[in-house]
């Protein structure tokens, strides 16, 4: 159905997925491993996190844990046969459910299961774009539909084949639409010994008869500390790098390691020309820029859009008067606070606003060349002449 991942360009294969792999979240680590040690399992719970924050590999962590033939104080124990198997995604009582993209109405997560282990083992940090790119499916919507949740119950019906426990590790809940209302019964009312994990990134779209029925984990953004620890480890990152881009990041793993990735790609050489050559109004210089970064690919518009924006909030932060907030190298730092000197806050956010918007035609195959024209031209007349633009459609590919 795809290819294999390219998987030295993201993450190393985890030949584990104990509680010490994980990057940071050690209150949750204890909190989760003596809820096990005092026999107080709840059978649904939600894991709350926003991306990047290690909440699915938490899950994990926790039913491997749960499960483990031999686990100590501190870890399931790495090696025994439960171990051994759910560091591979196949024991027989590990089952996951995800959104994915259905080319029939009949489809259900299983259709999708060599892509989701090859992909969650090589990125158990790994966003819904992460997912669909490794699905080649472009800008298809993705949803947990009727037959997953069909699948689901009838899979958990069945009895446990090795494991005291069966576990439903459940990515994104959020896609279940109203079909979603099919799992309560067995939500309420499961299986003995069975287990619903379900892992979440915005509460306010899980369907409230599913939210009340679990128990809330509470899973935080990871320090700046820990994110540049591990890119340091993984990829032998300088210190100042690599907390420069753990800064960026803002906790997420995953825009971390792209972050990391695109050091060698010069986006502050390219951002910062790009304000200058529409402060002064220079418009063949403009086509010129557009002409060459709709050459650079999708994915790499779509990161040198997302430092754009990081880089205008740090203005920001500038003209609110915390400039000591700033944690951006000298040359970067120095250009942040200099165009500040020539914006006001309107004008900053509405470059945001901009970027922000190019950024989702770009995800949804919007022609580069045409669409970074028309951001230049929207950046020349907020810089140039004092003019918020309004609204803009963008022509397709």
């Amino acid at each position: 159905m795809t290819s294999p991942i390219s998987i030295p360009n993201l993450f190393t294969i985890l030949h584990l997925m104990q509680f010490s792999d994980i990057v940071g979240q050690q209150a949750v680590k204890e909190q989760l491993i003596r809820g096990v040690q005092e026999n107080r399992i709840s059978h649904a719970q939600l894991f709350l996190g926003p991306e990047g924050s290690g909440s699915l590999a938490l899950a994990f962590a926790y039913a491997q844990y749960i499960c483990c033939e031999n686990r100590s104080e501190q870890d399931s124990c790495g090696g025994c046969s439960s171990c051994r198997k759910y560091s591979r995604l196949i024991h027989p009582d590990l089952h996951f459910s995800y959104p994915f993209f259905a080319k029939h109405k009949e489809d259900t997560a299983l259709n999708f299961i060599e892509e989701w282990r090859r992909t969650f083992l090589a990125n158990p940090y790994l966003s819904l774009d992460e997912w669909r790119n490794q699905l080649e499916a472009e800008n298809k919507q993705a949803n947990i539909n009727i037959a997953e949740c069909h699948q689901i119950i009838r899979k958990l019906s069945l009895k446990a084949f090795e494991s005291e426990y069966k576990v439903l590790v459940m990515w994104l809940p959020e896609y279940l639409d109203k079909e979603g209302n099919t799992l309560l019964k067995i939500i309420e009312e499961p299986p003995q010994k069975t287990l619903f994990l379900l892992v979440a990134q915005n509460q306010d779209q899980i369907l409230n008869t599913i939210l009340s029925r679990t128990q809330l984990v509470k899973v935080h953004r990871l320090r700046d500390e820990d994110v540049a620890k591990y890119l340091v480890r993984k990829f032998h990152l300088d210190e100042e790098q690599a907390m420069r881009i753990s800064y960026l990041s803002e906790g997420n793993i995953q825009t971390a390691v792209n972050l990391s990735k695109e050091e060698s790609n010069n986006n502050f050489g390219m951002f910062s020309d790009w304000l200058r050559l529409c402060f002064t109004n220079r418009g063949l210089l403009a086509i010129e820029f557009s002409d060459n970064i709709a050459k650079i690919g999708r994915e790499n518009q779509k990161n040198f859009l997302r430092y754009g924006m990081k880089i205008m909030r740090e203005v920001l932060m500038v003209l609110a008067g915390a400039e000591y907030l700033v944690h951006l190298p000298g040359n970067e730092k120095e250009f942040v606070v200099n165009f500040s000197k020539v914006l006001n806050s309107a004008k900053a956010e509405a470059i945001i606003n901009e970027l922000e918007k190019a950024h989702y035609h770009i995800e949804r195959n919007a022609n580069g060349k045409i669409l970074f024209l028309d951001v230049s031209l929207q950046f020349i007349k907020i810089l140039k002449f004092n003019t918020l633009p309004a609204g803009t459609q963008y022509i397709l590919n």
